[in-house]
């Protein structure tokens, strides 16, 4: 049986769901299966197509449309290349490859060789794609978007989710005219978005966070990173939140795009030791420390720009899953891993919608009319 709905806002009514909460996009371990479980069962599904082409896009759009009927979410990244990528020469190619040349050695994998930087997709491209199939939200990090295509998408009634790391970024995305921000603590797993400082710079936990973009903006907040079970979620709508972004905890569901062995690893001990690398892909992201990540954070070691480190280290990432070699692949998880229990999305989100209501009516009442005053006493100032 489904449970009823629970904290109905603003939010909830502008994406027509029925429970706050998103599934996180999970860039490239998205699945259409796994978004279009979470939207039939009344939250949000998300898609990350950050690497995909505008045609390819479209062909997900349409599989996922072909599975439910209910509202969804597309993710892209805003910014898609690091300063000093396309200078990026074969000498830096050929030192960034040292540390992993042996490990591709004892895989019998064969070593890549250096090819001059030719982007494989345009976000202006990849947006025209969502645009055009008249996706029903639009969810972006690092960056915003221009002007012209939030103002497209504000006329094809298409709901937009900007991403902030921090108060200052939040405060640009309103301004820019997104519907909603979600909030991206340090605990997220992945790459959080930063973009109006660098990352390293932009490290702000949750409870901190969450409140203080809460206070600075006026369009509904989302809060992401370490939230994994009921006590996670009703913490983020007292902090102000009107949904939570959860993404870690549907990386090991059945349903995902994660491999099976980084499911089984998700599930183990090893996911409660997690850090921050920019080792995998270039750019700051967390992970399951392991001794890839450990081996590519060593000082000294030189980390090509985004995408660049990241087409590099997929030349290991795939033999060493065919290889069963946990210790030699990304591992993207969120710092509450450990408490992830989802195998099947519609089990686990049951679970969670009903002990959210058990324990937690009073102060989502609470968390709700403290928005509203907070909502109005803005309008008046």
């Amino acid at each position: 049986m489904t449970p009823p709905r629970c904290n109905e806002n603003r939010l909830t009514a502008k994406l027509g769901i029925d429970y706050p909460v998103i599934q996180g996009p999970l860039g490239g371990l998205s699945s259409q299966k796994l978004t279009a479980a979470v939207s039939k069962f009344g939250g949000l599904g998300s898609f990350g197509a950050l690497n995909l082409s505008p045609e390819a896009i479209k062909d997900v759009i349409a599989e996922i449309r072909s599975l439910t009927s209910k509202p969804f979410a597309m993710n892209l990244w805003v910014s898609q290349e690091d300063e000093g990528v396309r200078r990026s020469d074969e000498s830096a190619f050929n030192r960034s490859l040292a540390p992993i040349a042996r490990h591709l050695a004892e895989l019998g994998a064969p070593l890549p060789t250096y090819k001059p930087y030719s982007p494989a997709t345009r976000f202006e491209d990849q947006v025209r794609a969502l645009i055009d199939a008249k996706v029903p939200v639009f969810s972006f990090i690092f960056g915003i978007p221009p002007k012209e295509i939030l103002q497209e998408c504000e006329a094809k009634h298409i709901v937009t989710i900007g991403t902030a790391t921090t108060p200052e970024e939040a405060a640009a995305l309103q301004e820019a005219g997104v519907d909603a921000i979600v909030a991206s603590g340090v605990e997220s797993g992945g790459h959080r978005g930063s973009f109006l400082r660098a990352a390293d710079d932009s490290l702000t936990g949750i409870f901190s966070l969450v409140p203080r973009i809460a206070d600075t903006v006026n369009v509904p907040v989302i809060a992401a990173g370490g939230i994994a079970d009921a006590r996670g979620v009703i913490a983020a709508l007292a902090l102000g939140a009107e949904a939570v972004q959860m993404g870690t905890v549907f990386l090991a569901c059945e349903e995902s795009g994660a491999s099976l062995l980084h499911r089984q690893t998700l599930r183990g001990r090893r996911a409660g030791h997690t850090a921050l690398t920019k080792g995998f892909t270039g750019r700051l992201a967390r992970g399951i420390h392991n001794r890839l990540m450990e081996e590519l954070n060593q000082q000294g070691t030189e980390i090509l720009p985004y995408p660049l480190q990241r087409a590099l280290v997929r030349n290991l990432a795939i033999p060493a899953e065919a290889a069963g070699r946990s210790d030699l692949l990304p591992l993207w998880a969120g710092q509450s891993a450990n408490l992830s229990t989802c195998t099947d999305v519609s089990a686990f989100l049951s679970s969670l919608v009903e002990e959210v209501l058990e324990i937690a009516g009073p102060i989502m009442q609470w968390s709700a009319a403290r928005r509203e005053k907070r909502i109005l006493r803005k309008a008046n100032s």
